[in-house]
């Protein structure tokens, strides 16, 4: 992965590489941005600049064959740890190692790569991944070998919010003390899930959102779309160069997830008063559960992003609405007057412990019923 190849973040790119070039590389460090910002694609180019011993700020005039080995992500002194759950190829004790081909490809494809789209390609159906403790005697293992090549090891951990409490304070002492020549990158997108003991031992890089700019200029050379639509795709894209990729394709989740709000919108309304529609309303909640859970929390993060668009537009907010609803007869500007400050906390508390919820492994059906009787009422709450 070269720098290159990274969109935007240029001051993080020179951060990144003035601190090789001046012998100070922190022996931990916790890149934390929002999805599609490019913190793992920047944590990659950062390891193979270390590991190929690379100069004046891009990935050239290295050892070559280290270049080559990383660009099929094959070298042997980078290490990979990301969320994992049993499917049918790994029935129980799933670790990194047993999924190494499936990561290569999709980052191959999407470097900039989510969550969702990682368990899709793993082909986990109704289950969550994590790092477990599992990992962690992995992790341990694998580094208390020599380097292959003689230089540094870097140990990679993708979604480090993920990792258990067993398997952080299993790893606590090595992350203080890695033996000598290694690096720990630790890779998120919610630094409040991190456990304090692991975030105290780690340099922390926050990366914001990306320009607009940045987004059209790389869909423009990727994709070699015109720059008009380029820059329509980029506002929709709200700072998410993943999310860009997925437009340009029409192939983005939110097409159907906007299919669903907007049915369970339309039913949550009539269902004042109105038997038929709360049946409705638990058939909607009914086909929802039938989906595996991470889609479920995707779909109630879109929900929440989709209440706060249509409150930004209500209060006149429109420079900061990037949404633009397809479905037929549904208009963001006849929606917005039904979230205001009278119901939008209130709304917005319901989907979070919703998630939690879920997330706990609750009744989904159960969950997502008592959240469709609820909105019937938020949404008719005056202002």
């Amino acid at each position: 992965m070269l720098f290159s190849e990274i969109i935007g973040q240029k001051h993080l790119k020179t951060h990144l590489t003035q601190s090789v070039e001046n012998g100070r590389i922190p022996h931990a460090q916790l890149f934390v941005g929002p999805e599609g910002s490019g913190t793992l694609p920047m944590a990659i180019a950062y390891a193979q600049y270390i590991l190929c011993q690379n100069t004046e700020g891009e990935n050239t005039n290295g050892i070559e064959s280290c270049n080559i080995k990383f660009n099929g992500l094959t070298h042997p002194d980078l290490h990979f740890a990301f969320p994992v759950a049993s499917n049918d190829k790994v029935k129980s004790h799933p670790v990194s190692s047993h999924f190494l081909e499936e990561w290569r490809q999709l980052l191959t494809e999407q470097p900039y790569c989510n969550l969702f789209d990682w368990y899709k390609a793993l082909g986990v159906e109704n289950k969550q991944g994590q790092i477990g403790v599992d990992e962690a005697q992995d992790i341990v293992k694998s580094l208390a070998l020599k380097s292959y090549e003689g230089g540094y090891k870097v140990m990679l951990i993708w979604m480090a919010e993920k990792m258990n409490i067993s398997a952080a304070n299993k790893l606590l002492k090595l992350i203080e003390e890695p033996p000598n020549k290694t690096i720990f990158i630790l890779v998120a997108e919610d630094e409040e899930s991190i456990i304090n003991t692991i975030k105290s031992r780690c340099q922390i890089l926050h990366f914001p959102p990306l320009a607009e700019d940045d987004i059209t200029d790389g869909i423009v050379k990727k994709y070699q779309i015109d720059k008009n639509a380029a820059q329509n795709i980029a506002h929709q894209a709200n700072g998410n160069y993943n999310k860009a990729c997925d437009l340009v394709y029409q192939d983005t989740e939110d097409l159907q997830f906007e299919e669903w709000f907007v049915f369970w919108i339309r039913s949550a309304f009539k269902a004042k008063g109105n038997k038929a529609a709360i049946h409705d309303l638990i058939s909607w909640s009914e086909d929802i559960a039938k989906t595996n859970r991470e889609t479920q929390k995707q779909f109630l993060h879109f929900c929440i992003d989709f209440f706060r668009q249509a409150l930004l537009l209500n209060y006149n907010a429109k420079s900061l609405v990037f949404m633009e609803p397809k479905t037929a007869n549904f208009k963001l500007e006849k929606f917005a007057p039904f979230v205001h400050n009278g119901n939008i906390l209130a709304i917005s508390d319901e989907l979070q412990d919703a998630i939690y919820h879920i997330e706990r492994n609750g009744n989904s059906k159960i969950i997502l019923t008592d959240l469709s009787i609820k909105l019937t009422r938020l949404l008719h709450t005056k202002a």
